[in-house]
C-alpha cells in the first residue's frame, strides 16, 4: 500500500473494489448533496495561521474523554452496513481503532452485531449510536445488549425523524446484498432491507423511525442508559443549549454526512456558534468532511474535543480490511503530527481558535489595503 499515502487515495481505490450499489450508498447524500459538498469546501475555506518559533521537538496527541484516554484526538463514527466494504465489516474496523488506540462508535444498523463487537475487542472503549424507535422496547433492548456488552455511552441521532432522500439508493431500489442483516435486530427487522420500488433503507426510516420525538424523549433515554449520552445531529447554539439543559453528556455536532438536510449547514460552519454557546457546559465532537489532518486540526482549534471520520474508514476498511483502516489512521496521525509541528502547537490543548480565520478576512484586509493604496495613487482594484 507504498503508493496510498492520502485519504483520497484510498477513496480513488475503493471505488475500483465496492459495488456500484453500495459505493453509492456509502458515497451518496441527499437531495442535490449540496450540504455533502460543502462538508469539505468549508475546510478549505478555512486558513491555518502558524506561530514561529514554540519548540516543536516533541509533539504530543493524546486527548482525555470521559475518563478514557485515546492516542489523538481522533476517531471512528458510526457507519452502517460495513460488510458491503469487507467481509469482516465492523470488527475489522473496531479492531483498527483498538489497534491505534482511538475511539469506534458501532452503528445501531451494523451488519456485526453489538456482542460480536464487544468480543472482538473486549477491553477498548467503544460507543454505540442508536435511535429511539417508534417501538421504545426495541430501543431499550439495543440499550440494555449494549450495556452488557461493555459500550461506555450512547450516542443518539437527533436528526432522523425520516431519512433523506438519497436519490442514488431510490435509483438503485438499494436493499442489501444476499447473506448480510441488519444483525443487532431478528425477524422481519433484521431482514435486507428489500424495497419495493424504491429505496429499501427509506421504507425501514418509515416503519421504524419516530418523527413525534422531542426533548423530553432524550430525558428518557439518559435515564434508560444510566451512561454518558451524546446527542448526534445538532447544528445550532439553540438545539445545543437544549440538549445541555436536558442533561446530555456531551454534542455532536454532525449533518448526517450530508445525507439528511441538504442546504443544511457543513459541520465546521455550525461548530463555532454551538461551542460559543455550550463549550465551557459540555464535550463537543464534530464529523463531516475530514480528510486530512489539518481538517482534524482544524476542528480542534475551533472547539471541537474529538474529530470523529466516517467514509474514510470505510475506504481503509475496502481496500485492505484491518489493515487498511489502521492506515488511513496513521495518515492522518502523522498529518496531523506534521500539521502541529509547522503551526507551533505541542500538544493538542496548544491549538486554540487563534490558529484558524476564514479565507474572506484575509480577502476583505488585501481588499481595504489595495483600494486604500489606490486611492494614494489614483489607483482602480481591478488595475
Amino acid at each position: 500500500m507504498s503508493e496510498l499515502i492520502t485519504v483520497e487515495d484510498f477513496e480513488d481505490r475503493a471505488a475500483v473494489i465496492i459495488p456500484k450499489e453500495a459505493l453509492d450508498y456509502y458515497q451518496s447524500g441527499a437531495d442535490d448533496e449540496q450540504t455533502r459538498k460543502l462538508n469539505r469546501s468549508s475546510y478549505e475555506m478555512l486558513r491555518i495561521r502558524p506561530r514561529m518559533l514554540r519548540n516543536v521537538s516533541n509533539r504530543d496527541m493524546k486527548v482525555k474523554l470521559f475518563g478514557e484516554e485515546y492516542a489523538m484526538p481522533i476517531g471512528i463514527a458510526p457507519t452502517a452496513f460495513q460488510k458491503m466494504a469487507h467481509p469482516e465489516g465492523e470488527v475489522a474496523n473496531a479492531r483498527a481503532a483498538a489497534n491505534r488506540k482511538v475511539l469506534f462508535t458501532l452503528s445501531t444498523l451494523s451488519n456485526s452485531s453489538v456482542e460480536e463487537v464487544a468480543g472482538a475487542v473486549p477491553k477498548s472503549p467503544k460507543w454505540f449510536q442508536v435511535y429511539i424507535y417508534k417501538e421504545r422496547k426495541l430501543t431499550e433492548r439495543l440499550v440494555q445488549r449494549a450495556k452488557k456488552a461493555g459500550f461506555k455511552a450512547f450516542v443518539v441521532t437527533v436528526d432522523s425523524p425520516l431519512f433523506g432522500k438519497r436519490r442514488a439508493d431510490i435509483r438503485n431500489r438499494f436493499s442489501l446484498p444476499p447473506g448480510l442483516k441488519v444483525a443487532n435486530f431478528e425477524g422481519e427487522q433484521a431482514a435486507g432491507l428489500q424495497g419495493q420500488g424504491g429505496s429499501g433503507l427509506n421504507q425501514y426510516g418509515e416503519q421504524q423511525l419516530d418523527p413525534s420525538l422531542v426533548w423530553d424523549d432524550i430525558k428518557w433515554l439518559i435515564k434508560l442508559a444510566k451512561l454518558p449520552v451524546l446527542v448526534k445531529g445538532i447544528l445550532t447554539k439553540e438545539d445545543a443549549v437544549i440538549a445541555v439543559d436536558k442533561g446530555v453528556s456531551g454534542i455532536w455536532v454532525s449533518n448526517h454526512g450530508g445525507r439528511q438536510l441538504d442546504s443544511a449547514p457543513s459541520t465546521i460552519e455550525a461548530l463555532p456558534e454551538i461551542v460559543a454557546a455550550v463549550g465551557d457546559r459540555t464535550t463537543i465532537i464534530v464529523d463531516g468532511g475530514v480528510r486530512g489532518g489539518n481538517d482534524v486540526f482544524k476542528a480542534i482549534a475551533l472547539g471541537a474535543k474529538l474529530v470523529m471520520i466516517g467514509r474514510p474508514a470505510l475506504w481503509g476498511l475496502a481496500v485492505n480490511g484491518q489493515q487498511g483502516v489502521e492506515r488511513v489512521l496513521d495518515i492522518l496521525k502523522e498529518e496531523l503530527d506534521t500539521t502541529m509541528a509547522l503551526a507551533g502547537c505541542q500538544k493538542v490543548s496548544d491549538i486554540t481558535p487563534l490558529h484558524v480565520i476564514h479565507q474572506e478576512y484575509y480577502t476583505k484586509i488585501n481588499m481595504e489595503q489595495t483600494q486604500a493604496k489606490g486611492k494614494s495613487k489614483g489607483m482602480s482594484w481591478f488595475k
